[in-house]
């Protein structure tokens, strides 16, 4: 290129240009990600509208082009963590097919630390959650499952359709060793039952549910006996034709 005509001001100006990272254009898909990966770094008590817009050069105003407000970027996060999960498997048995499934969504969910607590915070569904709801709900239909009864299964599996158990109470603080000894002795005196159980426990430091829990066994242990139940109604189903009951007030 004959750069002879140009004053130097005009070349380093070109140079510059050149030179100079051409801009990802913002949309709507990008902010999400960006705001996934800022909670998974730095959690999801660090989000928030002025700092995802700095992660992204952008001004706070750009990102409401986008979403509208926080509670719609967190809606949309979760859309993000939902689309991670693994399609249906086709030829195999309902039972096999949705455990496959439910265990692909607590890959999503583990590699997400936080989503499960924002799940918990929404109070309606996005049409992403309702779409993997539905197919999780044909699933269970395809298998021979009865309307009345996928009814129950929903309500009896809650949120673990979506990868994870929702626990009583948060026990999930750790305690030095040493100390953890000394309030099971203490707790023994009154609880006697319930401190076999946590003395028993084997240990797991990251575990979702706390120290003392083997976070995954637990986990497949409640899925495999829910599964287990569910295909024995089925079958029950399959050569009585009962199983009516119905709850008004679900």
């Amino acid at each position: 290129m004959d750069f002879s005509g140009l004053s130097q001001g005009k070349v380093v100006q070109m140079a510059q240009q050149i030179e100079a990272p051409r801009r990802v254009p913002l949309s709507r898909g990008r902010v999400l990600r960006a705001a996934v990966a800022l909670a998974d770094d730095a959690g999801i008590e660090s989000l928030s509208m002025r700092k995802l817009a700095e992660e992204l050069g952008v001004v706070p105003m750009a990102l409401y082009k986008h979403v509208t407000n926080k509670e719609e970027l967190l809606d949309g996060m979760i859309d993000v963590v939902v689309g991670e999960i693994d399609p249906p498997v086709r030829g195999t048995d309902w039972k096999t097919a949705v455990r496959q499934r439910i265990l692909s969504a607590r890959r999503a969910l583990l590699r997400h630390p936080w989503a499960s607590r924002v799940i918990e915070s929404r109070t309606s569904a996005t049409p992403v959650v309702l779409d993997y709801m539905e197919s999780m709900i044909e699933m269970f239909r395809a298998g021979g499952l009865s309307i009345n009864l996928t009814h129950h299964v929903m309500h009896t599996i809650g949120s673990r359709l979506l990868g994870f158990t929702q626990e009583l109470f948060d026990d999930s603080q750790s305690v030095d060793p040493e100390m953890r000894v000394v309030m099971i002795r203490e707790m023994g005196r009154k609880y006697p039952y319930i401190a076999e159980i946590a003395s028993a426990a084997s240990h797991e430091g990251d575990s979702v549910v706390g120290q003392g829990c083997d976070d995954q066994f637990e986990f497949e242990f409640a899925l495999d006996l829910l599964l287990d139940g569910f295909e024995s109604l089925r079958r029950q189903e399959g050569t009585s034709g009962h199983h009516q009951r119905r709850q008004e007030n679900c």
